[in-house]
């Protein structure tokens, strides 16, 4: 009898919780499934469930949740056996979106039961966890501001850009691939796992979070307006084609500045000191349950 267990961030919302509990009872009946659904209670504590997961013989960790729930569970299951699946009750749905996960609760629940399995690699910022991307540009700043305001979702994220774009100056960059030096002054300055970063917008739309690599994607000083092509080029998929990026890959890469403040790990902020960031891919690092 497989070992699932649900863990849910508890923003999803009560009638949400009561749709979800019902499904999860129509997929995984009691004579085939022994099912635990449980809440994430603090920060961290997705990492320590998952990891308890992994020594009780856990088959699967179901994270229902959005791309910070879901990166705080995978922190617990990196190099087991136990899988990761995922059912997108975020905003962005960045790492779901990669995997082609549906955004219907059934249809993520149909795969679960499908069971196709994949291993994807991880990379690391400073040995913080990401399975989509970290940033050090003027996404991290945003994303530091965006952990204390009360908006959420897609309009609170356009509002802080709008809000923070005139008075943020992009930095002069060292950055280092694989042993390849070069200088840029950046606006954005992101290393993606994965081709997305959450409604259907790609700054790296040719990463895989199967290939084995990281690829860094340097965004030049825009004008404001510029941030409507730009937008409009991600949406498309095709922005690595334009003038507003510069597209590299690489398995290591260290990025220096004088004036680092900020690190975003998967659209969350994380603390940061110092002047330096290293990224690395750690491949195949992880089992998830994927869309055939």
């Amino acid at each position: 009898m497989k070992k699932i267990l649900f863990i849910i961030n508890r923003k999803a919302g009560t009638d949400r919780q009561k749709r979800l509990d019902g499904a999860i009872s129509r997929y995984f009946p009691a004579t085939e499934y022994s099912v635990e659904i449980t809440h994430l209670a603090y920060l961290g504590h997705g990492k320590d469930l998952a990891a308890e997961a992994v020594k009780n013989g856990v088959h699967t960790v179901v994270a229902v949740g959005g791309d910070g729930s879901i990166n705080e569970i995978a922190q617990g299951l990196v190099g087991t056996d136990t899988a990761l699946a995922i059912i997108p009750l975020g905003s962005g749905n960045g790492l779901a979106r990669a995997l082609k996960i549906p955004l219907d609760v059934n249809k993520a629940l149909q795969l679960i039961v499908a069971n196709k399995q994949k291993t994807m690699d991880v990379g690391f910022a400073n040995e913080h966890l990401f399975l989509s991307n970290a940033g050090v540009g003027f996404d991290a700043l945003v994303a530091e501001e965006f952990r204390h305001t009360t908006k959420r979702g897609l309009y609170g994220y356009a509002k802080l850009v709008i809000q923070r774009f005139n008075s943020y100056s992009p930095e002069a960059y060292t950055i280092n691939i694989d042993g390849k030096q070069l200088e840029e002054k950046a606006f954005l300055l992101t290393v993606a796992n994965g081709n997305q970063f959450g409604y259907e917008f790609k700054l790296a739309p040719g990463a895989s979070v199967f290939d084995g690599m990281l690829d860094i994607c340097i965004m030049p000083p825009v004008k404001f307006l510029e941030l409507i092509p730009v937008s409009l080029y991600s949406l498309k998929g095709n922005i690595d084609k334009t003038r507003y990026l510069k597209h590299y890959t690489g398995k290591t890469i260290t990025i220096t500045g004088n004036s680092l403040e900020f690190l975003q790990v998967d659209g969350d902020a994380v603390p940061f000191t110092g002047n330096e960031v290293m990224l690395r891919v750690q491949e195949k690092a992880i089992r998830v349950v994927v869309n055939s």
